[in-house]
């Protein structure tokens, strides 16, 4: 499992990020912090980035969009994803996975 990510209590995880939103392009951008650097086109505004990146980290995760949740940080730049239990994300290769 990576740095940026914790197994939750309940069987699903956490994810930490760090968004950058604006962005030329939608990318993971290396560890900041303990966090995953998460590049977005989506501006931070009228939650778009934040629907973007739960879209962008369901397809990098392989995980179905519908298992994840913005669970922490929805106006700042630090954010906390869960997903849920059952689902398995794919840390091996992230990004690979079609979703």
């Amino acid at each position: 499992m990576p740095a940026y990510a914790e197994q939750a209590k309940d069987g699903g995880y956490r994810i930490l990020v760090w968004v950058q939103p604006g962005a030329k392009h939608d990318a993971a951008a290396g560890v900041v912090e303990g966090r995953l650097k998460i590049r977005l086109r989506a501006p931070a505004v009228d939650n778009k980035a934040n629907d973007a990146l739960v879209a962008f980290m369901a397809k990098y995760l392989g995980v179905p969009k519908g298992a994840l949740e913005l669970a922490a940080g929805h106006t700042g730049r630090k954010k906390t994803l869960r997903i849920r239990p059952g689902e398995q994300p794919d840390w091996a290769t992230p990004g690979s996975a079609a979703g």
